[in-house]
């Protein structure tokens, strides 16, 4: 397709971005075009946004950010086989070479030359955006588009909750974002005992205690270990960080049992202190990073998940505006008194 389209661009490296006009992407031979019908903001398009120490070390300008979406397929490259024009599909973030070792021992979502949409390759924050057609998830036509977009960070939790076991145990969720959110809900439905949930912004944790937490804490007006500690005697079995800061990343080590699990999602502007020799080895925690979702195990789990009923992201989009209202937008998510934010092309 030739022509134009409307795209917020990170053209300079500073912080901010720009509304602008550029090419409508052109197409490899395993590549399909989709018209975006909707796309959201993440934690990472925020740093990307104020460019902080992390996003001048990871994106090169310019750039079309963003990664979160969902749109009909318009056309497709020459060699493609596997999906169709007029498909409704949302897309996977991390594109893997399928190839690498990594890659050949099921961990795609890590593979050694992988590239991440709207940071080594043009984003969703467009009309149209163009990827590879192994990355298409077909969705639902009865899904919403604002729900459609937001299936990717759903997979973030269910990638960082069920990395270790959560029935019976007691969880720490520390950062209330929308990726904080989801995994409340799905460690109730996992069946753990007590979920604290801890944050500095009042407004998410009111969303925490609606999503189900049976504790909110917030930062700003609480010691939370202290508090984690005096509830649960021993400390949490599971302790999930995923707000990318450093005094959440102390405390929820200090507030986790020893041989408790730690799953860390949270992208950190900068580098961060911690205390290694009693947060990890002394304790004997068993400590995993997360990035993105195990290709394709964990859509498959989303999909269950939304079929089911038992995971309910309406109530977690709370604000939509259109895309060229970035700076609004922007604003809002940070300030955090939001849910998940949608952002429409037109």
């Amino acid at each position: 397709m030739e022509g134009k389209m409307k795209a917020l661009m990170k053209k300079k490296p500073a912080p901010g971005a720009e509304w602008t006009q550029t090419d409508i992407p052109k197409l490899g031979a395993r590549d399909v075009l989709v018209k975006i019908k909707a796309t959201s903001i993440c934690g990472t398009d925020l740093h990307i946004y104020h460019w902080d120490d992390w996003a001048k070390s990871r994106v090169k300008t310019p750039r079309i950010f963003g990664h979160e979406f969902c749109g009909d397929i318009v056309e497709v490259g020459e060699l493609v086989s596997k999906v169709n024009v007029g498909d409704y599909v949302s897309g996977e973030t991390h594109l893997a070479d399928y190839n690498c070792f990594q890659c050949r021992i099921a961990n795609a979502h890590i593979c050694e030359h992988l590239k991440i949409l709207g940071i080594d390759r043009n984003g969703s924050y467009a009309e149209y955006i163009s990827l590879p057609e192994n990355s298409c998830i077909q969705n639902d036509r009865r899904l919403p588009p604002k729900l459609a977009t937001v299936q990717e960070p759903l997979g973030n939790a269910v990638h960082a909750v069920f990395a270790q076991p959560i029935a019976g145990n007691q969880v720490s969720i520390f950062g209330c974002g929308p990726i904080g959110l989801c995994a409340i809900q799905l460690c109730k439905v996992a069946g753990a005992t007590n979920i604290f949930a801890v944050d500095q912004n009042e407004y998410r944790l009111k969303m925490a205690k609606s999503f189900g937490a049976d504790y909110v804490i917030n930062a700003t007006t609480e010691n939370a270990a202290k508090r984690i500690l005096k509830e649960t005697k021993r400390g949490v079995d599971v302790f999930l960080e995923m707000s990318g800061n450093e005094k959440a990343l102390q405390q929820g080590f200090k507030s986790m049992r020893p041989g408790g699990n730690a799953a860390i999602l949270g992208v950190f502007g900068k580098s961060v202190s911690l205390d290694v020799t009693n947060a990890v080895v002394f304790k004997q925690a068993t400590v995993r990073g997360i990035t993105g979702r195990r290709l394709f195990e964990t859509w498959h789990k989303v999909k269950a998940f939304l079929r089911s009923g038992k995971v309910d992201l309406n109530q977690l989009v709370t604000h939509e505006f259109k895309l060229e209202e970035y700076g609004k937008a922007f604003a809002l998510m940070t300030s955090g008194n939001c849910g998940k934010i949608v952002l429409y092309p037109k």
